[in-house]
Order: structure tokens, then C-alpha cells, then sequence
């Protein structure tokens, strides 16, 4: 699928409809791909009035009881494990983590969890959104 940064609803419905209980959204992509572009679109598309931001330095981002936001480039999945946050993905709602790998896929995978996978990539200034499941 292929959408212009400014305008990604139809992405943040093809979210919706793969997930449209909540679950955890995988998002790779180099950086400023618009991986937290699209997190600021979901939240708006999810009628969210707060301002969203790159959880880097936090590692986790938390908006309306509804989007949970990860960051794990800077401490990678160990630390992401260690530190807890792997249990907040029962919580209801949408997990949106950035720069996940397959180790992260296989715990995922281990416990259970219903995730989608969405790799992005830039073209000029729209940008392709390839979904796994």
C-alpha cells in the first residue's frame, strides 16, 4: 500500500481491520521513515487529542488507554524484557513498537500475541506500507 505521509488513513484502516480488537503493530523502517508519523496518524484516526511523540529516551509512550507507544533502538529487545514492558502487551489496546526484530517476532509468537508486522519504506514523499501478518 502506498500513501503520502500527510494523508494515511487508509493505512491506519487497513490497521484497524487487521486488528480490530487492538493487538501489537511491529513497525520497521530506517530512520525518519515516518514509523512515528504513523503512530501520530493512528491516534488522530482513533480520535486522540494528545500530542504524540518518539518515545526514544522513555522507551514507552502511552496515549488514552488505548495506544502504547515503544521505542527499543536505544536498549534493544533484552532490555525491553528485562524491564517489564513485554507484560504491558496484554493490555488492551494498540502497541505500536519501533524497531522490533525477530527475536522480539519469536517471543511474540512463544506467548501468543496477535500481531501485524508493517515494514516501511520511502518513495520520494509518499512512502509503502507492506503488511504481514
Amino acid at each position: 500500500m502506498i500513501a503520502d505521509i500527510n494523508t494515511l488513513e487508509p493505512v491506519c484502516k487497513e490497521i484497524k481491520k487487521r486488528l480490530p480488537g487492538g493487538g501489537v503493530v511491529l513497525l520497521k523502517g530506517d530512520l525518519a521513515s515516518g514509523k512515528t508519523t504513523l503512530v501520530k496518524a493512528f491516534a488522530k484516526f482513533m480520535n486522540i487529542d494528545e500530542e504524540v511523540s518518539s518515545p526514544t529516551f522513555s522507551i514507552m509512550q502511552q496515549y488514552a488507554d488505548k495506544i502504547y507507544h515503544y521505542d527499543i533502538y536505544n536498549e534493544g529487545v533484552q532490555k525491553f524484557i528485562e524491564s517489564g514492558l513485554i507484560e504491558n502487551l496484554e493490555s488492551s489496546g494498540y502497541h505500536f513498537i519501533e524497531w522490533a526484530d525477530e527475536k522480539l517476532e519469536e517471543i511474540l509468537k512463544d506467548f501468543g500475541f496477535n500481531y501485524i508486522t508493517i515494514e516501511i519504506l520511502p518513495i520520494n514523499e509518499a512512502r509503502e506500507y507492506r503488511f504481514e501478518s
